[in-house]
């Protein structure tokens, strides 16, 4: 019996709904990833899966007696409460007691004495000093100090808290919401391993390529409210993807043409057969239908950099320099850095190493405290944060970006800024949405589009990474690749460091400031490593090894549009011609029922997880039948006109 089961899940919230009779089943000891563009319903999908959301129809199901935990994707905005008192929050009733346990030990009068006793002997009955030793020793694993509280913590430490919470209640289900946000690269390490080891079952969403490769044993596509399953690594994954998305293509354009066909055959009607003139109008109104209820696939993000005039050659010079704050140990020091014009650097280290305070320090944010830095000539800088501090929450998009204008200049053209939001994947009706209501991948666009509306010879992008679905991510890539300008960017996404920086700065946490040619992998090659892996260098992991590609089959199909076809002479048909026109009738509507068929089972949700030769095959016998079907209605309108002239 599987673990978890979602039998015809339907949800709605607007026009369109995020999910249309989904199904889904989790095995024990899977690891599902779930993939889909931002604002999908990716996040609402697992919280209707952890019971937060109630669908519209349809049945969640989880084997009896089964665990569930949550990671959410949001981290807490002000929460007092101790690292230690969240993470023994997993356990209801034990939790609340040891909260109150560690409190009441703190105070001496009689009456905290008394209660503290009673706390003792509850506990006790609960088994709670067992459940106390595994909070703590979670707490110990994730080097967090039980008695800081969230509200004091980084992004990153808030994050391994959460982190902690989840995972001590060793649940048969782990649900996980964008997961590596916020943590730096050995801590998204500790977790590859960490959710390697977990026994249960993970439902997850990520767009991490590199932690999906590592961790995900399976991929499901959340798509225009339907999910796909694909029994495949991730980058197996994509090459089916990209064959489903095109042969979609392809048979709508065949629907379309298909249905203009059939409105043609109406109009001119077979002479004779009146019935079956009645059963073709009755197809052609289901067909009208099914156009009219299509959900396209909203196209891709495209945008581009806003370009300011050129910066000097030198953007930033550093010799000797430092900062630290009064009283503090000396976070930089010793800087000896130069960037000019074009550079595409990568800031990489632990959380809490002195990243942002660089940035700050190499862009005139701070003053250094000893040292010397120069800053070069018309620089203009455009900076990206990672917390989404530029967004007014209770302004919707367009305010958000207009800021009173109704056209902005983009590389000296005008553009309305709705349509511009469009090119961000904000339809008009969402554009006029509160930001409060986006998810995190549409806050993240939105940011980008406000960004990429100034002009700038800087870039500053901190975090950019973080809840950008995969295609908005690679454009993202190929728009830095192609900036002219400098780019600073500070970020725990190997993969998307190595695709776009060819200069990586290390900061070890000591103050000290390495440079390293080219990317992350490239200073992992060149000896590379974090102070908190142990043991000397550690070698690179393969994520998964890469399956061989197989190279398309040649579509030499032989079809009946390519058959030779006998060219009707003009005036009345021969008798042969005559023979012909009456017999298609018949081989159109068998042709017909085969090509329903072999629709049907490509419709079926678990198609293309089947082995690649069955899919191959289905979609190449498809094309054929749809080809030949094509021909033989082709030929039919072309003898009827021959015939009514």
């Amino acid at each position: 019996m599987p673990l978890l089961t979602l039998e015809s899940i339907s949800l709605s919230f607007g026009m369109h709904p995020l999910l249309d009779q989904a199904s889904l089943t989790v095995e024990q000891g899977e690891r599902v990833c779930l993939l889909g563009r931002n604002g999908e319903g990716k996040s609402t999908l697992l919280k209707v899966v952890g019971g937060e959301v109630v669908p519209d129809g349809g049945v969640v199901r989880l084997e009896d007696g089964a665990m569930l935990s949550v990671l959410p994707q949001n981290l807490p905005s002000d929460d007092s409460r101790s690292a230690y008192d969240v993470v023994a929050g997993a356990f209801p009733e034990t939790g609340d007691l040891l909260a109150e346990f560690h409190g009441l030990s703190q105070k001496a009068d009689e009456a905290s004495l008394d209660r503290l006793m009673k706390v003792q002997e509850r506990l006790e009955a609960l088994d709670g000093w067992r459940l106390d030793q595994k909070v703590t020793t979670i707490l110990g694993q994730y080097g967090i100090d039980p008695d800081r509280t969230l509200n004091t913590l980084s992004g990153g430490w808030q994050r391994r808290v959460l982190l902690a919470r989840a995972l001590v209640a060793e649940p048969d289900i782990l649900l996980l919401d964008e997961p590596t946000n916020h943590l730096d690269v050995p801590a998204i390490a500790w977790l590859e391993d960490a959710l390697s080891q977990f026994r249960g079952a993970i439902l997850f969403v990520s767009h991490d390529r590199a932690f999906i490769r590592r961790i995900a044993t399976r991929i499901v596509e959340l798509d225009r409210g339907q999910l796909v399953s694909f029994a495949a690594t991730y980058d197996r994954y994509l090459d089916l993807k990209a064959k489903a998305l095109e042969e979609e293509e392809r048979q709508n354009a065949l629907f379309d043409k298909r249905l203009k066909q059939e409105e043609a055959w109406i109009r001119q009607g077979i002479k004779a057969r009146r019935t079956r003139n009645m059963g073709r109008v009755r197809a052609l109104r289901a067909m009208r239908e099914e156009r009219r209820q299509r959900r396209e696939r909203t196209g891709n993000a495209s945008f581009a950099v806003e370009d300011a005039s050129r910066s000097g050659n030198l953007v930033v010079e550093a010799h000797g320099a430092g900062f630290g704050y009064a009283g503090q140990t000396t976070i930089i020091r010793n800087l000896e850095l130069t960037v000019r014009r074009g550079d595409k650097i990568g800031l990489v280290g632990e959380n809490g190493t002195g990243k942002t305070t660089l940035v700050r320090l190499l862009l005139g944010g701070l003053e250094p405290t000893e040292g010397r830095i120069r800053l070069g000539t018309n620089l203009e800088v455009a900076y990206f944060d990672q917390l989404r501090g530029e967004l007014d929450l209770t302004r919707n998009a367009l305010d958000n970006l207009s800021e009173g204008r109704e056209f902005i200049e983009i590389n000296g053209r005008n553009k309305h800024v709705l349509g511009y939001l469009q090119e961000f994947l904000f339809t008009p009706e969402r554009a006029r949405s509160p930001v409060r209501v986006f998810s995190g991948g549409e806050r993240a666009r939105l940011l980008l589009a406000k960004l990429f509306s100034k002009p700038a010879n800087v870039l500053v992008l901190d975090e950019p990474t973080n809840d950008l679905d995969v295609e908005t991510l690679e454009l993202l890539e190929e728009q830095l690749a192609e900036f002219k300008g400098t780019v600073i960017v500070i970020s725990h996404d190997r993969e998307f460091l190595d695709n776009v920086v060819t200069e990586t700065l290390f900061l070890d946490g000591s103050g000290e400031v390495r440079s390293f040619v080219g990317g992350y992998s490239d200073w992992r090659h060149q000896g590379g490593r974090f102070p908190s892996e142990s043991g000397g260098n550690r070698p690179d992991r393969q994520d998964v090894a890469k399956t061989e590609k197989t190279q398309p089959k040649d579509a030499n199909i032989k079809s009946g549009a390519e058959q030779k076809r006998t060219k009707p002479a003009t005036g009345k048909l021969s008798y042969k011609l005559k023979l012909e026109l009456e017999q298609l009738p018949a081989k159109i509507e068998a042709l017909e029922q085969e090509v329903a068929e072999l629709e049907g089972t490509i419709a079926k949700a678990d198609f293309y997880s089947g082995p690649p030769d069955e899919v191959s095959g289905t979609l190449e016998n498809l094309t054929e039948k749809q080809a030949s079907l094509e021909a033989a209605i082709e030929r039919w309108m072309e003898l009827e006109e021959q015939q009514n002239k």
